[in-house]
């Protein structure tokens, strides 16, 4: 009886567990997730090293390179010179008006750029005939490459034979001038060139983000009585706004780094009054053969960008905060 008994009573319980412990509990190999982190670096890898290689790598040997007086045809040995290139930066006054000139062609294409293309996507987002046609021929300038847009507008800026010329001919408007020759009317030639050419894209990101917006909210601010310009600033705007601070972030940071058409257009001329900073530092360096100051000047151009672009989209997004 005292055997059944005890056989019968139950087994003392066994000390609880510690709280967590399976979550301390190391993965092991008959579970499924024990490899995730290896293959997620595994999938990240064929995107990280073309950017490794071909923007960080560059970027590191290009502030290095500014901390030597690298040399073009020089037979001695780069020398580390520390920061002395950026002492000569600070009192090179050419260079700081290469950035005057790039701060005016960067928000003198910028901002007409961004309210053009608002208009056009206002526009193209009607119920329009032939819209699939207007939306083709939108976007033509984005698709042309910037040598050719450049060796164009050269010719519709041509002192003789440019149809600017002849059409200000025959409305009786003047004889004719050498509008990427003179000083007074170089940079605004250029900088209108530049409105042309990139206003595709940012009317195509717009664009995009008004045929977001659901047509209730236009149809339900419609019926409370709101005019247009009221259901674009209470409906249309909201919508976009992170769009627009997109773009026009972007906008400004290829417009700063512009090379390609300004120097197809007018090298920098007339007497530097369209040299941008990408275009001092490319003579620099290609023309002079003085790569350390060329790649200081990239230094500069780079943590000056980055802190204009951090204020401006700071002060954008406390903006878009109160509002």
């Amino acid at each position: 009886m005292t055997s059944v008994t005890e056989a019968a009573s139950p087994s003392p319980p066994s000390p609880p567990s510690p709280p967590g412990w399976r979550a301390r509990r190391r993965p092991g190999p008959d579970r499924p997730g024990a490899d995730v982190d290896h293959g997620a670096w595994f999938l990240v890898l064929p995107a990280l090293i073309p950017i490794l290689v071909l923007s960080v790598g560059p970027l590191l040997y290009g502030i290095l390179l500014a901390f030597t007086d690298a040399q073009s045809g020089r037979t001695e040995p780069t020398q580390w010179i520390g920061a002395l290139n950026f002492r000569d930066l600070l009192h090179d006054t050419l260079f700081w008006e290469s950035f005057r000139v790039g701060l005016v062609w960067a928000v003198g294409v910028t901002v007409p750029q961004f309210l053009l293309a608002l208009g056009l996507a206002l526009l193209l987002n009607q119920d329009l005939r032939l819209r699939w046609l207007a939306r083709a021929l939108a976007i033509v300038p984005w698709a042309m490459p910037e040598v050719v847009v450049g060796v164009m507008w050269r010719l519709v800026y041509h002192p003789d034979a440019g149809i600017l010329n002849e059409t200000l001919r025959d409305l009786g408007l003047g004889v004719g001038r050498d509008w990427l020759s003179g000083l007074a009317t170089a940079l605004p030639a250029v900088i209108v060139v530049g409105v042309w050419a990139g206003m595709p894209q940012t009317t195509v990101a717009l664009l995009a983000g008004l045929q977001n917006t659901p047509r209730e909210l236009h149809e339900a601010a419609a019926v409370d009585g709101a005019g247009a310009w009221r259901r674009f600033r209470t409906v249309t705007w909201p919508a976009l706004r992170p769009i627009a601070l997109a773009i026009t972030a972007l906008n400004l940071i290829w417009n700063v780094n512009s090379f390609a058409l300004v120097y197809v257009l007018t090298n920098g001329g007339p007497g530097g009054r369209t040299r941008l900073p990408m275009l001092f530092a490319y003579e620099e360096a290609f023309r002079y053969g003085q790569f350390g100051y060329a790649a200081a000047m990239g230094c500069v151009m780079v943590a000056v960008i980055s802190i204009a672009l951090a204020v401006f989209l700071a002060g954008r997004l406390r903006g878009g905060d109160r509002t």
